[in-house]
């Protein structure tokens, strides 16, 4: 969880994204998402996807985050969560997602697009948290 917390690093590893600004934080009032983003602006580029967002989170802990879609310009719906679960030495990673495009994409388009940020979420969040950084 420490890895997806850490918004500022996600031009890193996170394919497609150019910046990741934390907006606004939750106080210490709240144990389970203390000092931890709550809104966040992110600038997309990832082809037929190009668009900035800004995005709400909810976190349990490091049991499990959750977003919505705040306002964009090219998303007109995003949600998703990381839900991580504990198996003996290692983490389990399930990811949702679901998103809208305000203008029509094709399927083919649409699909191409999830799958990116997909990828993204999974495969280069597994890269970088097995390179330790």
């Amino acid at each position: 969880m420490a890895v997806i917390a850490d918004f500022a690093a996600y031009p890193q590893w996170a394919k497609g994204v150019t910046v990741a600004e934390v907006r606004s934080s939750y106080d210490a009032g709240d144990p389970t998402q203390a000092g931890r983003a709550r809104e966040v602006f992110f600038a997309l580029d990832v082809s037929p996807i190009k668009d900035e967002y800004t995005l709400s989170y909810v976190w349990d802990g490091d049991r499990q985050v959750t977003w919505t879609l705040v306002e964009g310009k090219m998303l007109k719906a995003l949600e998703g969560a990381y839900v991580l679960r504990e198996t003996g030495g290692s983490t389990e990673v399930t990811y949702r997602l679901a998103l809208d495009v305000s203008i029509p994409l094709i399927g083919m388009l649409k699909r191409k697009g999830e799958k990116i940020l997909i990828d993204t979420a999974l495969k280069g969040l597994k890269k970088r948290v097995e390179s330790g950084a």
